[in-house]
């Protein structure tokens, strides 16, 4: 009876839940033009269940009870839309229409005007570089954070420069083979078309295009039919680095026979920014077409490049700030009533790329794209001939030197460009009316780059949840190095001659040592490299667990040139080098382990070889073919642990990471004095390298984004990390007087311990933003830097420094503890920098307008150091002691600071 009663009423019931279990809510996601948002994200409060949309941006829930939901639709660079509803017990299926996406009014609030003068100047070596994360964001909190309120003030995540990060357009790396290092100078302005990147990722994630390195891949596919159908006009003003930007842009989307274009250009302009004496004038242009023969095979055309004009800024010791301000830079002078900057940066590299997308059968795509990449990057100095070192701030012309005071210093403070005109006018005739070459000239440090690329990307679904990614890439540059006479001031002709070593002829086949502007002078040599990439990554998705690996083996080979033979290295400077070959290889894999819809357990792991740029692989190409001694390839190990909840209030990452380095080798070039004891003088431009460097990069990283109102949200990020030197490394240098010199000469650095330099180690920051209904938001960061340290000069780390020359012996007076006063690595103080920016867009018709500023250190804090370096001067324990004993020492650090308050607005009409 039990038994029969059991079945009736398991019978009854099931009419109820299959009535039930048969609500499907479906909808459609599109932007303001109509066109389908694929990827958009659907986050359904009442359940860990979320959805993604599809191609055609359509989602769907099935399997819904009778009740009051609420989901909200999310997708990068749009402003997220909630939207309630209900369901009831008489529904099968529910239609909730379009949801329609705007583009978000904040895209360009945030944009951060890079400014890479720290790398402009041989004085003196600085880990100040710019990084992928500056251009980009992404959903995550802490990307986001990182780029536009932390990166403002140089914090790179996990302490991971330039050098390890990867920027690819259509499978071509843009990473520089000179020193590894990105250009962003490339695609300068041309924000409309690279502000939305195809693949984002971080740090050692695997990446479907490419293997990547420690810092994240940024992926930009500019195919035209991907732009959104619009004309977007829009200007900006600022007072960062520029003062003016004007930008246009148009995409026809796809036509009905097929085409598509996209063009963009830009410009931006000023000289009266916040620094003394910097300005810049700098172009932008971008060309996508696209013929689409059928829905299975499209080319694609791309040309873009960025012709830049820009002066730059100096480093100076603290003695100099302290009597100029913050905002003083020695690098220009008065001539004919107009700012003339000595240190200009003249820089176009275009780049052209033809792309072929080809779609094989259900479930394969083939892309190839061949480029061509030439010009010119030229950056200009003043030069002197057996004449005094005209920069305003040259140690015996500072007050502590005691022979100007400190108003002497002032009204002598910026370059006399009359007299140095002066100078070579009295200069141009001996007493016999022979002809004389210039005292002072204007050169040029100039690299011609010619760069080759093919690469190829090809991905199959293996199955339904199985995807396989195969790349391959091909590069062959050939690198043209020279320094020419730019400007001789008056002059007739300079002399090729090398005063620093007794007039020798730096070209010694030529015998004629007369050079004039547009003439090449001191070195010229040619560096060509050849290398070959394959990677292959496949991905496979499981109900509780997605994993992906990422496997890759790279060949290179690299060779110098020389055009000059030294009088010094005869055999060793003009002609062919031997071949350097490196191969490299490596693994990266992704364990994700889902908990639910919304909670999740993700694993990230790199263990990979990198091969030594040309700068590390030469440690002095300009004058000769060495190797760099002991230089090697780096062996990177990292790893990463995560916690990802992607709540519909509460959006949270927390990572705990570990990455080594070893094997490094790091190459400096700065003026020395050592001690002349010897015999030998190294009063001369130094190459120092340290190798065999093992450096350790561990922290934790928190970013979160709660919803405190649908239309308050609360921002945080914590970044505590610690990133040191784990060893002591082999040094050796090399110059033109002394030759070179290896460990057996310097020893190693006692660095074992020191930070890295470049970047806070610790940073944390707290915002909130508004968003309106009515299209308006506002937002405001708390954001505070601690544990920033001072870069270092090696030689000032050996044992030489404090060894007496005449006995071996350190110096009686060189006691543990005095040792470690005077090489002590500096630290910084902490700073605290507050944040702010607001908008609003307005639809007018078809026509979308918008307004955003953005205001960094609105407290004007003008302590922060962005970046510094140690002089190498005193490689010598007296001289070295003496020194650190004055009131104001002669060669203290020489610094950068923070420029204070700094606004970007934008306003933008698009249509």
């Amino acid at each position: 009876m039990i038994k029969k009663l059991s079945l009736i009423s398991l019978f009854t019931l099931l009419p109820a839940s299959y009535y039930f279990a048969q609500t499907t809510v479906y909808a459609y996601v599109k932007d303001q033009d109509g066109k389908p948002l694929e990827r958009a994200e659907v986050d359904l409060a009442q359940s860990s269940n979320d959805v993604t949309a599809d191609k055609i941006g359509y989602f769907q829930f099935v399997d819904l009870q009778p009740g009051h939901y609420l989901i909200t639709v999310t997708k990068p660079s749009f402003e997220s839309k909630i939207l309630e509803f209900d369901v009831t017990a008489d529904e099968k299926r529910k239609d909730l229409g379009v949801i329609t996406l705007n583009y978000s009014v904040g895209n360009d609030a945030g944009v951060v005007v890079i400014d890479d003068s720290a790398n402009d100047t041989e004085d003196g070596g600085s880990a100040m570089q710019p990084t992928v994360g500056l251009l980009s964001s992404g959903r995550d909190a802490f990307q986001n954070v990182s780029a536009f309120e932390l990166g403002a003030y140089w914090f790179r995540p996990r302490g991971v420069d330039n050098r390890f990060e990867d920027v690819v357009f259509n499978g071509v790396p843009m990473s520089k083979n000179d020193d590894g290092r990105i250009d962003f100078s490339n695609w300068g302005g041309l924000n409309d078309v690279t502000r939305y990147p195809y693949e984002n990722v971080d740090n050692i994630t695997p990446s479907e295009y490419t293997f990547g390195n420690l810092g994240g891949v940024v992926y930009y596919n500019t195919r035209a039919s991907s732009y959104r159908k619009q004309t977007s006009l829009a200007y900006s003003f600022t007072n960062r680095s520029y003062l003016h930007r004007a930008m246009a842009t148009y995409s026809s989307g796809l036509t009905k026979n097929g085409w598509a274009v996209t063009l963009s250009a830009s410009r931006r302009w000023g000289d009266r920014a916040i620094l003394d004496g910097v300005y810049q004038d700098a172009y932008a242009y971008f060309a996508s077409i696209e013929k689409k023969f059928s829905d299975r095979h499209s080319i694609n055309f791309t040309g873009f490049g960025s012709p830049t004009y820009r002066a730059s800024n100096s480093p100076n010791t603290q003695e100099v700030y302290d009597i100029m301000g913050k905002n003083y830079n020695s690098y220009w002078g008065w001539q004919d009533g107009e700012k003339r900057n000595s240190r200009i940066r003249n820089v176009f590299e275009p780049i052209f790329m033809l792309t072929d997308y080809l779609k094989i059968g259900k479930n394969s795509n083939w892309t190839n794209t061949v480029s061509y990449q030439f010009g010119s990057d030229a950056r200009s100095r003043l030069d002197w001939f057996h004449a005094a070192d005209p920069n305003p701030t040259y140690y015996r012309k500072l007050p502590s030197y005691g022979i100007y005071t400190a108003d002497e210093f002032r009204e002598n403070a910026q370059i006399d460009w009359t007299s140095l005109y002066q100078a070579n006018y009295l200069n141009l005739n001996d007493m016999n009316g022979n002809p004389r070459g210039a005292v002072y000239t204007v050169v040029e440090d100039v690299n011609k780059d010619k760069t080759f690329n093919f690469a190829s990307h090809f991905d199959t679904r293996l199955k339904d949840n199985w995807k396989l990614n195969i790349n391959f890439n091909y590069q062959n540059l050939k690198s043209d190095n020279f320094r020419r006479i730019k400007d001789l001031l008056g002059a007739n002709f300079a002399y090729n001659l090398n005063a620093f070593d007794s007039d020798v002829r730096y070209n010694i086949d030529n015998p004629n040592v007369e050079v004039r502007e547009g003439d090449r002078t001191q070195y010229s040599y040619e560096l060509s490299r050849n290398s070959y990439a394959l990677n292959i990554s496949s991905e496979i998705d499981f109900t509780k667990w997605n994993v992906m690996a990422s496997i890759f083996s790279s060949y290179s080979e690299a060779q110098r040139d020389g055009d000059f033979r030294s009088f010094r290295f005869q055999n060793n400077s003009k002609g062919k080098s031997a071949i350097y070959d490196a191969l490299d290889a490596g693994i990266k894999a992704r364990v994700t382990y889902k908990i639910n819809g919304k909670n999740f357990i993700v694993y990230n792991g790199a263990f990979f070889s990198l091969a030594p740029t040309l700068n590390e692989i030469y440690i002095n190409p300009r004058v000769v073919d060495f190797v760099t001694p002991g230089v090697k390839n780096q062996m990177i190990n990292s790893n990463e642990l995560s916690y990802i909840l992607r709540g519909q209030i509460l959006k949270l990452r927390l990572s705990g990471y570990y990455t080594t380095i070893n094997n490094a080798t790091e190459i400096a070039r700065y003026y020395a004095d050592v001690n002349s004891d010897t015999g030998t003088s190294l009063s001369t431009l130094v190459n120092e390298a340290m190798t065999g460097v093992d450096k350790r990069y561990i922290g934790a990283e928190l970013g979160f984004d709660v919803k405190i109102t649908p239309t308050l949200n609360a921002i945080g990020v914590a970044s505590v990390g610690e990133y040191k030197y784990t060893n002591n490394p082999n040094v050796a240098t090399f110059d033109d007087l002394n030759e070179f010199r290896g460990s057996d000469v310097w020893g190693q650095a006692n660095i074992k311990n020191y930070k890295v330099a470049g970047t806070p180690q610790k940073a944390f920051s707290f915002g909130l933003k508004y968003n309106s209904p009515k299209y308006w938001w506002v937002g405001a960061s708390a954001n505070y830097l601690m544990d920033q340290y001072l870069d270092f000069s090696a030689l000032n780390k050996t044992p030489y420094m404090y060894t007496n020359p005449a006995t071996g012996d350190p110096y009686p007076e060189a006691t543990p503890e005095l040792i470690q006063q005077l090489t002590a690595q500096k630290k910084f103080d902490n700073q605290f920098m507050l944040n702010a920016n607001a908008g609003k867009s307005f639809l007018i018709g078809k026509y979308r307008m918008g307004i955003s500023v953005s205001v960094n250190n609105i407290l004007n804090n003008r302590d922060y150091v962005t970046g510094g370096f140690e002089q190498g001067r005193n490689v010598n324990f007296p001289d070295a002691l003496e020194d650190s004993q004055r009131a104001i020492p002669y060669f203290g650090p020489k610094l950068w600071y923070d420029r204070g308050t700094t606004f970007f607005t934008n306003v933008y009409l698009r249509f």
